[in-house]
């Protein structure tokens, strides 16, 4: 395996930066890529990310730059952290470099929506057979980029690189598990976003706290349902890269899956929401690559079907509730 020292994250976002922020306490020389040359310089000159990790100190020994052949020349321990309708573009310019020697951790939860593949499809679709992990938890950026204590998961089918990200992110605040099911890993990250926006029109609506653990506790099965027929298995839906990020991600002040959600609860149009926004919510693109998933699986998913309704076909809110309450009466099913 190739020496710990220099790490590149190719990805300027909350979790891009915070990760660089994270290593570079560990002690490891990071490497930040910005797609954007005139915000690469801001994030240079202010040691600050205005636009995705507001109040946080960026250190100096963090070295930032737009060009991604720098970024790939600097390490060739790679972290992604772009966008998932975006991933494959910038994988565009990394296949002209010989790869054998690198290794990629995934931390983008997000499903391409042409394709419907996950973000390791992709990845190996565009740079074949790579080493690589993915990661997923309930991780939210700021806190852990504030110090908190917080959890994920890292999974692979290699256990080396799986132990090699494991060692290479561990700290006093951020503890890192292995696992072997990647399908579930990232599936369980992408996935619980959907649910996210229904606990925001949850709390739009002010439905209260009974509405919410049911959307959280039968949320869990579409996703889990989803899951095992696309081969995850159902236990890793039940941890923390299933049921933890769920929880956190529809209760969060930070989780904007759960603000866009709040936001349509008042009437307000999705493009409308999403221009304002400087930040990426992928549980809206998700909605739809799930939809699109659940009929070629023939699954079941009730509340993913409502808001694809709600964001995609100008279905009401309160129509879609009265839909999912007045659905034909059934036993619990919890797969």
């Amino acid at each position: 395996m190739i020496k710990k020292h220099n790490i590149t994250i190719l990805g300027d976002g909350g979790w891009g930066t915070t990760l660089s922020i994270l290593l570079n306490r560990k002690g490891y020389n990071a490497c930040l890529w910005s797609v954007c040359p005139k915000y690469a310089q801001l994030l240079r000159n202010k040691r600050i990310n205005p636009r995705f990790l507001k109040g946080i100190k960026i250190p100096k020994g963090i070295y930032i730059t737009s060009e991604i052949r720098k970024a790939l020349d600097y390490s060739k321990t790679v972290i992604l952290a772009i966008p998932s309708q975006y991933l494959r573009g910038v994988l565009k310019d990394v296949e002209c470099i010989s790869l054998k020697d690198y290794l990629f951790l995934s931390v983008i939860k997000g499903i391409e929506n042409k394709t419907l593949m996950r973000m390791s499809e992709v990845i190996k679709d565009e740079l074949g057979n790579v080493n690589l992990a993915v990661l997923s938890g309930p991780n939210i950026a700021h806190e852990i980029a504030l110090g908190k204590p917080a959890v994920s998961v890292v999974a692979s089918d290699n256990s080396r690189v799986t132990g090699y990200f494991q060692d290479l992110l561990m700290c006093g605040n951020f503890r890192v598990y292995t696992n072997d099911d990647v399908v579930g890993v990232e599936l369980g990250g992408s996935l619980k976003n959907i649910i996210a926006l229904a606990c925001g029109i949850s709390d739009g609506l002010n439905l209260g706290a009974n509405a919410k653990a049911a959307l959280l506790t039968r949320g869990l099965v579409e996703i889990s349902r989803l899951g095992m027929v696309m081969g995850a298995k159902k236990e890793t839906f039940f941890g923390v890269s299933g049921l933890g990020d769920l929880v956190t991600t529809c209760t969060s002040v930070y989780s904007r899956n759960r603000f866009v959600g709040e936001e349509v609860s008042k009437g307000k149009s999705l493009s409308r929401i999403i221009h304002k926004m400087k930040m990426v919510a992928e549980g809206v693109t998700t909605t739809r690559a799930a939809y699109k998933l659940s009929k070629r699986y023939n699954v079941e998913m009730p509340i993913t079907e409502e808001i694809y309704k709600v964001l995609y076909k100008n279905k009401s809110p309160q129509r879609a509730l009265r839909d999912l309450m007045l659905r034909r009466k059934k036993a619990e099913a919890i797969n």
